[in-house]
């Protein structure tokens, strides 16, 4: 098949890359001077006529950038991630009757590029979905960039950078990470080597880039499929995708997935998945979407892999709101390039349902390559409820108790057991209580570490949260303190200072009610305009939190009961005499 001129474009870029890769850095050209100009000039022309210049093409990049720090940016189209499944029947399910786009899932980090009037003004990493870091000197390291567009319009497509698993295993033997070990996977060195402040070392990690979707631009299309196919015009290669023509059953969407799976081994491109979406954009903006993952798309995992090991102990570690949770060690297993030996155990029920005992040959894996997880117990019934479960909080030593919740699962009813310790002054709970306080999504006090409370509430300098704020006091014993000084001292009680400035959704999430995290707080935020005394009006006329989106009965319970505590309420009024809270002045609207 005739290459286009676009595609022309890619591989003469492409090629003389190599071809300057093996003269400079290997001494070992493959072509002759003659041939490398003719194919230079060949570049230069069309890239002339085609308007289309990737940022790595060798008529550009004379030098590569560097930078001191990487800065922020805010994505106004929140860049979520999709739930998962790993059922075909589910995924049949949620596809219906409707128009499907089958994608590759693929295995990097997620980045976002941005044109305006055809040349490339930010590239920008997913980060938390709503804040990226700003990456676009780095673009000229890697491949499958475009640096000039032949399209005047604002453009903004997010696709993924990623290492081809042939590159990785020769960039193994020479590559070590920041412990001075080998990288395990190529995930974790391609999105190490978009983050480099320095963007001559990024080249030499042969990252490559595939959009997969067109947040802006071609407003006139309807499908996610038109937009798509645009791209390759524009110098892009676009991640591989099908659409479906009607329903399928699950044999078919078997067949689709086995299909693209082999299309991306044949092609070396790492993957992890396939991702399922509805290609109609109206009704893909209907589905809405939740403070994790839009409801639009289901991505589909792979089966993680087994790895039979021994279990060592359950170790057992208060939490803030009291609950003990139990955590597996076991002899450590790898599993995708990286050591495993500790994994959740979750609650008791999950303990007992696999009865579960130190010495035990267990089943573990990595859920969806990420999560460490104890699949399965290999010697069942040897369960001692006394052996396993601890009678006394192991850091207070007061009594534990085993709870019991019930709920409605698939119209049964569901029993889940966890052990608490209710004492109050336990010192893990508090300490993870004032942890969460001052992590980044509450109050945001950069300095205070978990290490450092421990040591402040050791000195008796902490017993509540205003005591944060009246730090000062204590100025001199803490200057004097191994590790601190005046500069260390300074930079803490600016962020004190500096929290004091704060908004409803951070001081909400600070306050711990059960279940109130980013996405409810931004609700309540929205449905009393930022007025922590409109919220707190609000409960005391027993306001029905059920009728707002996603919020249950658990959860409007929570929000009652954590007000009726007259300790929480006294932390809720005092607190608020030493913070100023913004008040928004916008008007908060839902998503669809």
């Amino acid at each position: 098949m005739a290459q286009t001129a676009q595609e022309r474009v890619q591989v003469l870029t492409a090629q003389l890359n190599r071809y300057r890769d093996e003269y400079y850095n290997s001494n070992a050209p493959s072509v002759s001077d003659e041939v490398y100009d003719r194919m230079y000039d060949e570049l230069v022309s069309l890239e002339f006529k085609t308007e289309i210049c990737m940022t790595d093409s060798p008529t550009r990049t004379v030098g590569y950038l560097a930078v001191n720090e990487l800065e922020k940016t805010t994505h106004p189209i929140p860049l979520l991630s999709l739930d998962k499944t790993k059922s075909v029947e589910e995924l049949v399910s949620f596809t219906g009757e409707h128009q499907i786009l089958l994608m590759l899932k693929l295995d990097g980090l997620t980045v976002k590029l941005t044109y305006e009037e055809g040349r490339l003004v930010e590239a920008a990493t997913r980060g938390d979905g709503d804040t990226g870091e700003v990456v676009t000197h780095n673009v000229r390291g890697i491949s499958g960039i475009p640096q000039c567009i032949p399209y005047p319009e604002r453009l903004v497509v997010s696709g993924e950078a990623f290492i081809r698993p042939g590159d990785f295993e020769k960039l193994q033997e020479k590559l070590t990470d920041s412990n001075g070990e080998r990288y395990k996977n190529g995930r974790n060195l391609a999105a190490g080597s978009v983050r480099l402040l320095d963007a001559a070392v990024c080249r030499e990690r042969r990252v490559m880039f595939m959009p997969f979707a067109v947040l802006e631009g071609f407003p006139e299309m309807e499908l996610k499929s038109q937009k798509l196919r645009e791209l390759p015009a524009l110098g892009f290669q676009v991640c591989k995708f099908v659409i479906s023509r009607r329903s399928l059953t699950c044999q078919e969407m078997e067949d689709g997935i086995c299909k693209l799976r082999q299309f991306a081994k044949d092609s070396d491109i790492p993957i992890d998945g396939i991702v399922a979406s509805y290609n109609d954009i109206v009704f893909s903006l209907s589905c809405g979407k939740t403070g994790h993952h839009y409801k639009d798309g289901l991505a589909f995992k792979f089966e993680d892999e087994l790895h039979e090991t021994k279990l060592l102990s359950i170790e057992w570690n208060p939490s803030r709101s009291g609950e003990i949770s139990p955590v597996a060690v076991f002899c450590p297993v790898e599993i995708d390039g990286c050591g495993v030996s500790r994994a959740s155990l979750h609650n008791l029920s999950f303990i007992e349902g696999l009865e579960l005992m130190p010495g035990c040959r267990i089943l573990v894996s990595k859920r969806n390559m990420i999560i460490p997880h104890v699949e399965e117990n290999l010697d069942r019934g040897r369960f001692i409820m006394s052996q396993a479960v601890p009678d006394r909080c192991p850091c207070c030593g007061k009594p534990a108790r085993i709870h019991e919740s019930r709920s409605i699962e698939n119209g049964k009813e569901k029993v889940t057991k966890t052990l608490f310790c209710d004492n109050q002054n336990c010192e893990t709970r508090r300490l993870r209580q004032f942890v969460h306080f001052v992590s980044q999504k509450a109050m945001n006090i950069e300095g205070l570490s978990e290490a450092t409370l421990e040591k402040f509430i050791g000195k008796g300098w902490i017993h509540t949260y205003m005591d944060i704020y009246e730090l000062d006091r204590h100025r001199d014993e803490i200057v004097n303190l191994e590790g601190f000084g005046e500069r260390s001292w300074q930079r803490l009680w600016d962020a004190i200072q500096g929290s004091r400035n704060t908004t409803f959704e951070r001081y909400l999430i600070a306050m711990d009610i059960p279940m109130v995290g980013n996405t409810a707080s931004r609700t309540l935020a929205g449905e009393f305009h930022g007025s922590l005394e409109e919220f707190e009006d609000a409960v005391h006329r027993q306001y029905d939190f059920t009728q707002l989106p996603d919020f249950g009965d658990t959860l409007h319970n929570n929000i009652h009961e954590w007000f009726y505590d007259e300790e929480n309420l006294y932390v809720w009024e005092v607190l608020q005499q030493m913070l100023h809270t913004q008040t928004s002045h916008i008007d908060f609207a839902y998503a669809p």
